[in-house]
């Protein structure tokens, strides 16, 4: 088996662990190399001539993944001379050199900080044959000025900040992600045009801390106003952020999200933990009354507000107590969704080396019956909406049952999974395969509609009788056209593979010149 045919271009695949700013992170990924010149390869594709992780450090799993994944991949590079293989995100940033010698396959390795250079190290180790491993402390330019490849036609990715300030002391990622740099105003709300000009219908605007924005600049109401000048943006119907963390969190904020009419009525706000001993602990500066008191102030401004949260169970020194105090807080809070995770210890944070480790059994048994008590939550507040008509934004591969079920999925406006029948014979499920919108009229991923919820479960609604409405959308056509969204970034002068394009004629003679 050969690398690609002299003279056609190389082909990528991108696999990604880990939270929302590692997707976006892959979005840029993707548009880097695009526009070096390679081109993607289906995931189902096994021979790609270049596979990028982006990796995760937050949960110790993370680790035994990835290295997994690369034992796996070994015997597939050896049969296929000229493959490549990098990794990069926050993993790469921890463990550096280390990866190559773990894995000497490898042929390059980025951290966070340098997303940008990745199609220049890996022309360098294609040329050098030898690995690459370049890591740098501090950011070299702001992500978002790259080129990106959007994964969706209807939702977008849109960072404010990256890093983070905050010293949570089970958290590896300011050690990873530095410092929280801020976007200015005008360039964030520039790129959210530029992706509603390309037919998106919603954005997440995203940060480690998002609603710590404007710290760098000296305006710590810049959130509340970035989120109401989105309420601006012509045909920008929906706007989420993410995450929130409680002690940044104003009245100013509750009044833009209950006053701008494209902002959606969700929060995920982390609680990590309902006692206040745990809190100090963790060194998360705000106690469990006031992160009550913040969620009783969003439902009085907005009382369909769907209120979702990450929980750690099993922190070094969590006592039975402390464990209730928890509990006590999520039955108070009346959460749509959480999500819940056992402490996992992290090499290089302060909670890997405190005393009162818990035991496994310990850990296990609490998060059990953290779940339970979840999802008794859950499911009673989803019964409530039975009855109720939602707007869905139709999405892509949400459910997995859709089509052998004939059901499509997406988001209700509150954040919520709705499965719902199309009310049409032969509509197929939305997973974004060709014909999915053949027939006149058809719900295509991206479109609108309105229907009426018949069933609740603990993790999702469902819509058994054919919508209300529906309205198609101009992210739909895109999606029928099996057109992405792409923002250019700044031309950074990258290499390029394959032929290259031929110059221009000129148009005068002076052109030459």
């Amino acid at each position: 088996m050969t690398t690609a045919a002299v003279g056609s271009p190389r082909t990528y695949q991108v696999r990604t662990y880990g939270c929302q700013m590692n997707v976006h992170d892959s979005e840029r990924i993707s548009g880097l190399l695009e526009q070096a010149g390679y081109v993607r390869l289906a995931e189902a594709d096994d021979n790609p001539d270049v596979v990028v992780f982006n990796t995760c450090a937050v949960r110790e799993n993370a680790d035994n993944r990835l290295y997994g994944n690369l034992g796996h991949l070994r015997p597939v590079k050896d049969r296929h001379p000229g493959m490549q293989i990098a990794v990069g995100g926050c993993l790469a940033q921890k463990d550096r050199g280390d990866i190559v010698r773990k894995a000497p396959w490898v042929d390059v390795v980025f951290g966070t900080h340098n997303i940008g250079s990745l199609p220049v190290l890996l022309e360098r180790a294609r040329h050098n044959t030898a690995a690459e491993v370049e890591i740098l402390e501090s950011l070299d330019v702001f992500p978002s000025t790259l080129p990106t490849r959007r994964e969706s036609t209807y939702a977008g990715w849109v960072s404010i900040s990256v890093g983070c300030n905050n010293t949570c002391t089970f958290c590896i990622v300011p050690a990873l992600r530095g410092k929280e740099k801020d976007r200015r105003p005008g360039d964030v709300l520039a790129e959210v045009r530029a992706l509603v000009a390309e037919g998106v219908l919603e954005v997440t605007l995203l940060g480690q801390n998002v609603n710590s924005y404007g710290v760098e600049f000296g305006d710590r109401y810049a959130f509340g106003k970035l989120l109401r000048a989105t309420g601006e943006i012509d045909g920008l119907e929906r706007v989420r952020f993410t995450s929130p963390h409680p002690k940044d969190f104003t009245d100013d904020v509750i009044a833009a999200m209950a006053e701008t009419p494209n902002v959606c009525h969700s929060l995920h706000m982390p609680l990590q933990s309902g006692s206040d001993d745990v809190l100090k602990a963790m060194r998360r500066s705000y106690r469990s009354e006031r992160y009550l008191g913040i969620i009783d102030k969003v439902r009085a401004a907005m009382p369909d507000a769907a209120i979702t949260t990450d929980i750690i169970v099993g922190f070094p020194g969590e006592t039975e107590a402390d464990f209730q105090h928890t509990l006590d807080v999520v039955r108070a809070a009346r959460f749509s969704s959480a999500f819940t995770f056992q402490y996992s210890k992290r090499p290089g944070t302060p909670a890997a080396t405190m005393p009162d480790q818990l035991p496994k059994q310990v850990v296990q048994e609490r998060y059990e019956r953290l779940i339970a008590t979840v999802e008794e939550i859950t499911w009673a507040e989803n019964k409530r909406l039975v009855g109720e008509t939602v707007e869905v934004l139709v999405a892509v591969g949400e459910g997995r049952k859709d089509e052998r079920t004939g059901r499509l999925s997406g988001r209700a406006r509150d954040g919520r999974l709705v499965h719902f029948a199309t009310g049409a014979t032969g509509q197929p499920g939305a997973t974004g395969q060709p014909g999915a919108s053949s027939q006149p009229g058809a719900i295509r991923p991206g479109d609108i509609v309105h229907t009426t919820i018949t069933y609740a479960a603990p993790h999702h609604l469902n819509a058994d009788g054919a919508p209300l409405a529906h309205r198609r959308t101009r992210a739909g056509d895109a999606a029928e056209a099996g057109r992405a969204p792409r923002t250019p970034g700044v031309v950074l002068g990258l290499p390029t593979v394959g032929v290259p394009a031929a110059p221009p004629a000129p148009t005068t003679g002076c052109a030459a010149h």
